[in-house]
């Protein structure tokens, strides 16, 4: 049975907690740490277009305030998918944990599932959508 007082509060926590990690990938880790050049060059390193690492920085960032503001989060979290399925297949070679050499894969995983959960729980409390008159709506099957 689901608690209605806190089911709210837990897809808050969820939301934000998977915001907060997108905004530290993008903006710590490939603008402040590596630089967007870097990232780039790290990106063509395995075959990718330099272009895509930019694409990735900016839905990484864009991605990540949307969803601590509670800005269309079912959409956002879907639509982060397929960036962690790249970095899944980057790790993909590195072994289970993320202390292995270049970080594992389990935590792209995790992060695959935990955006299909905020996909399927909506905003949550204190959601600009909320304020906007765009409360969660149920998903349609």
């Amino acid at each position: 049975m689901i608690d209605q007082k806190n089911a709210a509060l837990a897809a808050l926590a969820l939301r934000l907690s998977l915001g907060v990690m997108y905004l530290a990938h993008s903006i710590i880790l490939k603008y402040l740490t590596f630089t967007l050049a870097g990232t780039a060059q790290f990106f063509e390193s395995l075959g990718l277009p330099a272009t895509l690492a930019y694409l990735t920085f900016a839905a990484e960032a864009l991605g990540g305030i949307a969803l601590v503001i509670g800005f269309r989060s079912r959409l956002v979290s879907l639509a982060l998918i397929p960036v962690l399925l790249g970095a899944f297949w980057v790790h993909s070679g590195n072994g289970w944990v993320f202390s292995s050499a270049n970080g594992g894969w389990e935590y792209p995983l995790f992060l695959i599932v935990i955006s299909g959960v905020v996909a399927l729980l909506g905003n949550g409390a204190y959601a600009i959508d909320n304020l906007l008159g765009r409360a969660a709506q149920p998903a349609r099957a």
